[in-house]
């Protein structure tokens, strides 16, 4: 991973300093969430996915969104659409996903470390007693209750997510 990304250790000082209860679970390098969460042992409905989105506003404005869902469903394009009242929204281009959630793929956090990344997470995903995420690193997850990670990395609190396509 780059130098410049200190997120792992960034993450755990700020879990430290907060008091609040979390587990760190080591396991076999992996980013896919499906394939992560057997190996952490849950059902992917307890996984945070958490994708980095690119919404044009208008033909001058363009905001980046770092969307946050339950691991069994997908990112609701048109509700990210209509909640930034939008004229496109789409997938950010990996550099760019890299550069604001300050993590490789497979690797990035449901916290936003950048003031251009704007949090915003499916209520479903702070419901949950136990929330599992990649912590910033292919090889070591995170547990955390999903009303703790709310206190802590106040997102805001939309309906972005949908049900997972066939394909997925």
């Amino acid at each position: 991973m780059p130098e410049h990304y200190d997120t792992y250790d960034h993450l755990i000082s700020l879990l430290d300093s907060s008091s609040l209860g979390y587990r760190l679970i080591d396991h076999e390098p992996e980013g896919a969430t499906e394939a992560v969460c057997a190996l952490r042992g849950h059902p992917a409905s307890e996984a945070a996915k958490c994708i980095v989105l690119r919404v044009k506003v208008d033909r001058r404005t363009t905001r980046h969104v770092l969307a946050v869902v339950p691991g069994d469903r997908r990112v609701d394009l048109d509700a990210v659409r209509a909640l930034f009242a939008a004229r496109y929204v789409g997938f950010s281009d990996a550099q760019t996903a890299e550069r604001l959630a300050r993590a490789v793929p497979g690797t990035v956090l449901p916290f936003s470390f950048d003031p251009e990344l704007e949090l915003v997470a499916d209520p479903d995903v702070v419901a949950r007693p136990k929330l599992y995420f990649n912590a910033a690193r292919l090889d070591r997850s995170l547990l955390i209750s999903g009303a703790d990670y709310e206190r802590l990395a106040k997102p805001r609190i939309e309906r972005i997510a949908a049900p997972a396509s066939a394909s997925e």
